[in-house]
């Protein structure tokens, strides 16, 4: 697997990897709550198992359903996604006590593919403030298309090593379901014909595509 290119057993397989990880966590906190509510007799405990099962229930619910669109076929060939419904999937997926999303973009019908790149840049984004911070997304007008500027603002953001070169498709060595995401995204971008890029503006990290 080297440059652009990738097999597509490999590139299936890779982000399988890559929703299987992101699950996990919510997942195992649920069978743990039910655990413990099966083997505890303590009530105060017993209802902090609870509430972390209903919390942890709508954490793998946010992210299957961002995940289905972000890496799955989400619909037919050639079928559009309205911006809003992108939306409120991106708040459940990245909205937190710590990480808050600012949406500029206008309620339309976008092209399956150019919503999936749209998702994919957010999780970059995401990546770039592990502490926190606010995301912002932006349009990007270019005659009759529209492309899209996310930053990323908070605490020591930085952009992800190696990144810049997976999302450009310059470095499609080494892919493992961590660094599979990026280089999707790259994939889209290509697929929409539009250039995505990770780069710093001050003490923002901004993802393009246009």
């Amino acid at each position: 697997m080297s440059g652009s290119s990738i097999e597509a057993l490999d590139l299936a397989a890779l982000l399988c990897s890559r929703v299987c990880h992101d699950l996990i966590s919510p997942v195992g906190a649920i069978v743990n709550g039910l655990e413990v509510l099966e083997e505890e007799k303590d009530e105060a405990t017993k209802q902090f198992a609870l509430d972390l099962i209903k919390k942890s229930s709508r954490t793998a619910s946010a992210k299957l359903q961002f995940c289905r669109i972000a890496f799955g076929a989400a619909g037919s060939a050639g079928a559009q996604i309205d911006l809003g419904d992108a939306e409120a999937i991106a708040r459940g997926f990245l909205e937190d006590d710590k990480t808050k999303l600012a949406w500029n973009l206008p309620r339309a019908l976008l092209a399956k593919d150019r919503v999936k790149l749209l998702l994919n840049m957010l999780v970059i984004a995401g990546q770039a403030i592990p502490r926190g911070g606010k995301i912002t997304v932006d349009p990007i007008r270019t005659g009759d298309s529209m492309g899209f500027k996310v930053s990323a603002a908070g605490a020591n953001a930085k952009v992800p090593p190696a990144v810049p070169s997976l999302i450009t498709g310059e470095d499609g060595e080494g892919l493992d379901a961590h660094r599979i995401q990026p280089f999707y995204a790259g994939l889209l971008a290509r697929a929409c014909g539009v250039t995505a890029t990770v780069t710093m503006d001050g003490e923002t990290v901004v993802v393009a595509a246009q």
